[in-house]
Formats: C-alpha cells, structure tokens, sequence
C-alpha cells in the first residue's frame, strides 16, 4: 500500500521579491565575459596590514564566541570614531553593537521596533533590502520619492507622507544608487519635522567615508535632535574593502540599543570573532578611513573623464562609488533592457536605476560602480567609447 504526500501549501511573505536585478546582470555579465560595474563591491584587494591583523587574531586563538554585542575593544575603537568625527559620544558597553554587516543591521532595527500595522517611510529609489525588511516585520512601507534627477529630499513630500501610524524614517546619505549626499540644511530639515514626535530613524551611512570634493559627512549622530532617535548605520566592508567579511555596526541611545540587542541575539547572535579583534587593532590607524575620499575621487574622476567622451551625460557624483548616466541619447530602450543590451553587445554590466524604485520608475538612468582598479575602469572606458 502506497501513501501520497502533497507538499505544504506556502504562502510566501515576500510576494513581490524575486530573482534580483544584481543576480540577473551578474549572471549575464559572466556568461559574455563583460567587465562587471554592476554589484557595489571593489575587485581589489584590502589592506595586507589588515589581513595580517585578522591572521594574528586567529593564530592567538580569538576563534570562538565574542560578547553577544561584540568584543570590547572594537566597540570602544567604534564610539572613540563617532566622537571624534561627529562628535557625539556612544557608550561602548550599552550603545555600541557590531552586526554582521549593514544589511543585517537594519533589518534588526525594524524588527525591533516596527509592529503589525505601523508605517515606515522609504525615500526612493532606495537599497533594495530595505522594503522587504519593513514588509517582514509586519511594517507598512510608504515609499515618497525623492526628486527625479537631482535626488535630493523633498521634506514637503516627507512630511505630507507622515501619519499617525508613522514608526520610523529610513535615509542614506551618501545615497545608493544615486550618489546624492545630504546637506547640513536637509539634517536641520529633518530635525525639525521630527521634533515633538516619537518618529525613529534608521540612517544608513554605510558610505560616510567616501564622499567628495571636500564635503563633509552629516552623520545623524551630528544633530542632538536625530541622534536621540536614531540607529546610526556603518560598513567596515564598504569602509575597508572587505565587503564579504559582513561586519559593520550599529551606533544607537541605549533604550534603543537594548531592544535592537534583544532581535540581534536571536538572528545572529555574534559576529565573526578574529575579524572583530583584526579590525579593532586596524582602527588604532584613522589613515585608512580618512584617505577613503580622495582614493575614491581619484578613482571617481577617472571614470567621469572617460564617460564624458560618450553620449552619456553624468549626473553629479557626491559620495559612494557608483556613477548615475542617462542614456536616453543613447537608445529607446527601456533601462533594464538596455543594461542587458549593454552587457551582452557592449561588454559592460551596469544596473537600471528603476531597479531601486517600488514602481520601476524608469528615467532612463543607470547605474555604474567605479569600486575597481584602474585597469578595469580603463577596459571598460574603451568598450563604451564605441557607444
């Protein structure tokens, strides 16, 4: 006698998500041999002073457990940071917690403090995890976008989006994909239209070091105001070129740090042991970080200056490592399918800014990662020249 099973009936939570933009390009971009400027990640090595600080940490035995928050000496290098560039201190051992990288950070956030029903506002185009964490916490994302072209906030639209259901705000600066950096002026903005509100802030600043032209940073632990209602976001895989070590951290006041601690020990628990003491002996060094600028920039006008003999035209370039260009003199096609085209014919990967908008907001813009050596810069620079 035989039995039959049928298979579970699955009703998914991400409706909406399917296979990537970044997959699908990728792929492609492998299977033509094109030179990749789609994915956000350099194609060059880190630090080898940094390598060997994470090989003597595993040689010393540092390979088991950490602090569920993350070692001590990394969290105290962290606030020692913040207060110094920002100016605003963190308590180490209750304000402090290392994540296993940005992406995991924020969706600890949410899940800490978004119930069933309440709303959070995401600028678009945004980071694409950041929808779908709001949707897995039980949250009501309300997208507002931000303005077409030039990418800046539009406080207006911000505040005519805000309701009584209103939990928290998402904002990145510098921003991906566009490359857009928020002003002294737009923090002050923000500020104000929170003020006498119980609205939270998860700022993702993943990018703070790579910002050009001798602009500063407008980190929300800068303003009393945001910083009393903010989960304050970083990178060191963006900062240190170690994109897949997946360590970063979560600066935030301690009555929000302890509800970010209680999701944060269930989902990871802890972050990956030697690079903490690697990177903690890394940091006695700012060099690194405060170079970060003028690496990039260099590496920034390099492709600017060759992308400005094409029919291309750049939009401005603020901070981060990604390039925005409008192709429509280029062709008619919509971006997505000319990203696959430019792939498969040209031998460049790029990514369709529509990709970053809820509704695929198509302006005819793309976007290019400049995170790689000169070599491929120059490879792919000589491909487009044939545009």
């Amino acid at each position: 006698m035989s039995s039959v099973f049928s298979s579970p009936n699955l009703t998914t939570k991400l409706p909406d998500v399917g296979t990537t933009i970044f997959t699908v390009m990728s792929t492609l971009a492998t299977e033509h041999r094109a030179v990749n400027l789609g994915q956000g990640f350099p194609d060059f090595d880190c630090d080898p002073r940094l390598i060997d600080a994470v090989t003597h940490a595993m040689k010393q035995g540092f390979n088991q457990y950490p602090p569920m928050a993350g070692i001590a000496t990394l969290r105290e290098a962290i606030s020692a940071k913040i207060t110094s560039l920002y100016g605003h201190h963190y308590d180490p051992s209750s304000e402090i917690t290392v994540t296993a990288g940005a992406t995991q950070a924020i969706i600890t956030a949410i899940l800490a403090t978004v119930h069933l029903g309440d709303e959070v506002i995401v600028l678009d185009p945004c980071y694409d995890s950041y929808v779908p964490s709001v949707v897995l916490a039980g949250g009501i994302p309300v997208r507002v976008p931000l303005t077409p072209s030039d990418f800046r906030p539009d406080f207006d639209l911000i505040a005519a989006a805000i309701t009584s259901k209103t939990r928290a705000i998402i904002i990145n600066s510098p921003h991906n994909p566009s490359g857009t950096v928020w002003t002294r002026s737009d923090m002050l903005k923000l500020q104000d239209m929170l003020d006498n509100t119980e609205i939270l802030i998860i700022s993702d600043e993943v990018y703070e070091h790579t910002i050009f032209d001798n602009a500063q940073h407008q980190s929300a632990a800068s303003y009393p105001g945001l910083a009393k209602r903010s989960f304050v976001v970083s990178s060191f895989g963006k900062t240190y070129h170690v994109t897949g070590w997946k360590t970063g951290y979560v600066a935030a006041p301690s009555e929000l740090s302890a509800e970010f601690r209680k999701v944060h020990q269930f989902n990871v628990f802890t972050v990956n042991t030697p690079a903490q003491h690697g990177i903690a002996t890394y940091m006695a060094d700012a060099q690194p970080y405060l170079q970060l600028p003028v690496f990039y920039q260099n590496k920034r006008d390099l492709f600017r200056e060759g992308l400005a003999k094409t029919k291309f035209k750049l939009l401005p370039c603020e901070g981060t490592y990604f390039q925005c260009v409008d192709f429509s003199a280029v062709s008619g096609l919509n971006s997505t399918d000319f990203c696959k085209w430019l792939t498969t014919e040209i031998g460049v990967a790029a990514i369709p800014l529509s990709a970053f908008y809820g509704n695929g907001f198509d302006q005819k813009v793309i976007r290019f990662c400049f995170a790689k050596k000169e070599e491929t810069l120059l490879t792919a620079l000589a491909r487009l020249a044939k545009l």
